[in-house]
């Protein structure tokens, strides 16, 4: 069906075959010298034809959660290429720490200098050096990273000037991250997502204890902390709109400290499996409107003044203690909180 489209149709400009049931890319593809926009997310695709180096000008590529692990090396052809959005998906339950993978960059990556989105490619020895190179980069998703290459890249990285959105995956669940070199010179680094063990004294770190007043999104995964998380994060990020914690400390107890998070929207709090107890401070997160509890299996009772939380509007409680719905319906918590507009539990 699609050689045929592609055959009669050399002024596409779009080409949308998202959750498709494809498994191949026809090489007439390169034909199609109009386009400027390929979708090919969560379909079978494995590899892509080395006639895409053709399409001049393309401008969007998206091929995440494909099978495709190498892109083809003419891809760098591609000068007017802006976002790149590349990944494989490992394990579709995301119960792994590698639940998805990264790409291999190709080897001359920074001829793009037309790129603003980079997500997921591996970290490599080379990638540095590309990397500082492509001035124009917004949004970088970096897989496999471990100590061995992070000082170099996370101070390329710090040097990006537009850099607004930052991924970085360790190599494993037990790499460390040293995140000293990461001080980034861009106010615009709102949004960063790590996933990896902290080294200790990560929060003394330029990237939380000098910017991290211009951090909005913060997303921590498998961090390997001690203590309770949200207590050690709230003085360094004051101003997020959203905060996901997912398997990030073997606390027993979360305190959302007074008055603290003022802007935050939506919290996010999964795989904690020591938590037993979460407490809501005075005036604590008194913005939020999306509240996620999901899979804290000690947790039994109901989190401490969350009726506090008049702002909220939906709320998920799933795969908590046996007895935490009993608990729930005993203290009449529908009745607590009419304004919830959605419900799970």
């Amino acid at each position: 069906m699609m050689a045929s489209i592609f055959s009669k149709s050399n002024y596409l400009t779009v080409l949308e075959l998202q959750d498709s049931e494809i498994t191949e890319v026809p090489a007439s593809i390169g034909n199609l010298f109009n386009l400027r926009y390929i979708c090919l997310r969560r379909t079978r695709i494995k590899l892509l034809p080395d006639s895409i180096e053709k399409l001049s000008n393309l401008q969007t590529l998206d091929i995440k959660q494909t099978n495709i692990e190498k892109l083809p090396r003419g891809i760098v052809k591609i000068k007017n290429l802006r976002h790149l959005l590349a990944d494989r998906v490992v394990d579709v339950q995301q119960n792994d720490f590698q639940y998805f993978a990264a790409v291999q960059a190709p080897k001359d990556l920074s001829n793009l200098v037309e790129l603003q989105t980079l997500e997921t490619v591996e970290a490599t020895n080379g990638l540095a050096d590309q990397l500082e190179k492509l001035r124009k980069l917004q949004s970088v998703w970096v897989g496999k990273v471990s100590a061995m290459h992070s000082a170099k890249l996370f101070s390329t990285l710090s040097k990006l000037p537009l850099l607004s959105s930052l991924l970085l995956n360790a190599s494993d669940e037990n790499q460390t991250l040293e995140l000293e070199a990461l001080n980034p010179q861009s106010k615009q680094l709102h949004r960063l997502i790590i996933r990896g063990r902290w080294a200790d004294g990560t929060l003394q770190c330029p990237i939380f204890h000098g910017h991290g007043k211009y951090l909005k999104y913060l997303a921590l995964s498998w961090s390997g902390l001690q203590e309770d998380p949200i207590q050690l994060l709230a003085p360094h990020v004051p101003n997020l709109t959203y905060l996901s914690l997912n398997r990030v400390s073997s606390a027993d107890t979360l305190v959302v400290p007074e008055g603290c998070f003022p802007q935050l929207k939506t919290l996010v709090l999964k795989n904690l499996s020591n938590v037993n107890k979460l407490t809501i401070g005075k005036g604590a997160i008194n913005n939020i409107e999306g509240l996620y509890i999901v899979a804290l299996p000690k947790l039994d009772k109901v989190p401490i003044d969350i009726e506090s939380l008049c702002s909220l509007k939906k709320l998920c409680l799933l795969h908590l203690h046996k007895d935490f719905k009993s608990q729930w319906d005993r203290d009449g918590m529908h009745q607590k909180m009419p304004y919830i507009l959605e419900l799970r539990i």
